[in-house]
This record gives C-alpha cells, sequence and structure tokens, in this order.
C-alpha cells in the first residue's frame, strides 16, 4: 500500500503534466483522477479542490527552483560565476516549471491569493539573493556596485523584461545568446572604458 505523503505527491506531480499540458482553467479533476487511474473522491480525500492542487503544484515547483538555484550558487566560488550561474538556473528552470511561471505571471489567476502570496514571495526572495551576491561581490572588491539593493533591483528588472520575450516565443529566440548579453551588460557597463 502507498503511503499518505507518497500518494499525495503522486498527485501533485500528474496534477502538474496536466496543468502544464492544459492551463490551469481547462484542467479538470476528472482528467486528474483519470490520469491517475483512481476515482475523484481518492483526490478530494487530500485536496478540497482543484485550486488547492494547483497550489500545491506551484508550492512544488517554487521549491524545486529554489533548490536549482541554491545548487547553481553554492557549485562556484567566485561573485560573477555565482551570479551567472543564478541567472542561467533562473532563466532555463523558469521554462521547464510552466505551472510556476504561470502563477507568477499569469494576470488570469490574480483572484486566487495564494497566487498573490506566491509572487509577492517569490520577488523577495530573489531580490533577496540577488542583493547577497551584489553585497559579497562589491565586499571582495569584485563588483563596483555603490548600492546593492538598487543594483539587485535593476538585475531582476532585466531578467522580467527577458522573461516575456523568451517564454512566448520560445522557437525564435536563443535563450544563451541573449543571456550573455545580459551577462556582458551587467558585468562590463555599456560605456566603452579607455
Amino acid at each position: 500500500m502507498v503511503d499518505k505523503e507518497e500518494y499525495r505527491t503522486r498527485i501533485i506531480l500528474t496534477a502538474s503534466k496536466i496543468f502544464s499540458h492544459y492551463g490551469f482553467r481547462k484542467t479538470t479533476m476528472e482528467e486528474i483522477s483519470r490520469a491517475l487511474k483512481k476515482g475523484k473522491s481518492s483526490i478530494y480525500y487530500y485536496f478540497g479542490s482543484k485550486e488547492e492542487i494547483f497550489e500545491a503544484v506551484v508550492l512544488y515547483e517554487a521549491n524545486q527552483l529554489r533548490m536549482r538555484l541554491t545548487t547553481a550558487i553554492k557549485e562556484v566560488e567566485s561573485p560573477p560565476e555565482k551570479l551567472r550561474n543564478y541567472i542561467y538556473v533562473r532563466m532555463k528552470e523558469f521554462a521547464k516549471l510552466s505551472n510556476y511561471y504561470n502563477a507568477v505571471f499569469d494576470k488570469n489567476l490574480d483572484h486566487y491569493d495564494f497566487v498573490e502570496k506566491i509572487r509577492s514571495r517569490y520577488d523577495r526572495e530573489e531580490l533577496a539573493i540577488l542583493r547577497l551576491l551584489v553585497y559579497v561581490g562589491t565586499s571582495r572588491g569584485v563588483f563596483a556596485a555603490k548600492d546593492s539593493e538598487y543594483t539587485a533591483m535593476a538585475i531582476q528588472t532585466m531578467l522580467k523584461g527577458m522573461e516575456v520575450p523568451l517564454f512566448w516565443r520560445k522557437r525564435e529566440i536563443d535563450i544563451n545568446s541573449r543571456l550573455e548579453a545580459i551577462l556582458n551588460l551587467i558585468f562590463n557597463g555599456i560605456i566603452r572604458k579607455p
């Protein structure tokens, strides 16, 4: 017999695939139960609604993203490598974690309280990570940032500005070239050095 936590995780992983394919609005509890080869009542034992399942899926994906970003930062030593890894992993993982991405950026989900909480938590966590990376790089004399808070906000704004073209027109854009252009701008600026 499958233990409760294991089955709950199975529901989340199965629902994740269905939400990714059909989107939140078009996904039904029937589709989730059919994919699990179980009755709807077995799902309702763990989750009271489709919204609760979606919230669990989004939180699961958020934790996956958080773990991958932490690993990417810890893999390297220098501040520029840490920032580079953070940016690459962040952008590439967002493309894979479509439910989390949708919760953070889809305005059609605005009326769900949990979506707003996830968005603001994501923004706060990302800003804190970027601020720390910039602060460490500046304190080690590698970065020349005058204010780590505003520098982190500027980097976050650049990354957010890249998301729409990357995720809505995936086939047309070479993500690596775009990321390199952003990293070059962050590390070298736009003004020619004498």
